[in-house]
């Protein structure tokens, strides 16, 4: 599906354009260790590339749409899909502008998803608006302290405020109850774009019903 975006001009798309999985095929282990709080249902994935976390999610039986702002990259998610046996649906949009709906999600997911400061600010109000009571949104992304180790994955130095800590997530969602939310230097494996010793931060926030 599209949303009004040309794919061509997304830079994800030269990113992607490749026969390999460029983050793999697995799920993100974060994700996979805490899907079992999202309640049955539907489930959105931001920024959701070429389907590995989208695809593990409808795996477990959700019914989920995986948003990205590649069309290159949601081919692959299809593929993936398809590979696996399962039903993703995708669409082709820009967060800016991307109507998540009101009250409509069991379960959002945001995965190394990061943004200007100013989308960011005003994605998250909409995402808990679009989250149904007793809905869950997961979240990993990288801290500030991602340049300070020289981990590898996330945005530049120069776009350094795209990154995120905890009081930043819980100032821009102070409508979910926080049930885990801690900041910590690990290992990752996703791809060689997202390996080795990283610093992230890890939210669960649920919707009060």
């Amino acid at each position: 599906m599209s949303d009004g975006i040309d794919p061509r001009t997304s830079p994800w798309d030269q990113r992607y354009d490749t026969t390999e999985y460029v983050f793999g095929t697995a799920p993100n282990d974060f994700l996979a260790v805490e899907a079992h709080r999202i309640p049955p249902g539907r489930v959105l994935c931001l920024g959701d590339g070429e389907g590995r976390n989208g695809v593990h999610l409808a795996a477990l039986g959700f019914e989920v749409t995986g948003v990205d702002a590649s069309d290159i990259g949601l081919a692959k998610a299809r593929r993936l899909a398809e590979a696996r046996g399962v039903a993703l649906e995708t669409v082709v949009a820009d967060l800016a502008t991307y109507d998540l709906g009101e009250a409509r999600w069991q379960g959002i997911v945001s995965i190394f998803v990061h943004l200007p400061p100013a989308l960011r600010a005003d994605l998250h109000p909409r995402v808990v608006r679009a989250l149904a009571p007793g809905g869950v949104f997961v979240l990993e992304a990288y801290t500030p302290r991602q340049h300070a180790i020289g981990g590898i994955g996330g945005p530049p130095p120069s776009n350094a405020d795209w990154l995120l800590t905890l009081d930043q997530l819980r100032t821009e969602l102070p409508g979910l109850d926080l049930v885990l939310g801690h900041e910590l230097d690990r290992d990752v494996n996703e791809g060689a774009r997202h390996s080795g010793r990283s610093a992230v931060v890890q939210f669960v926030g649920v919707k009060p019903r």
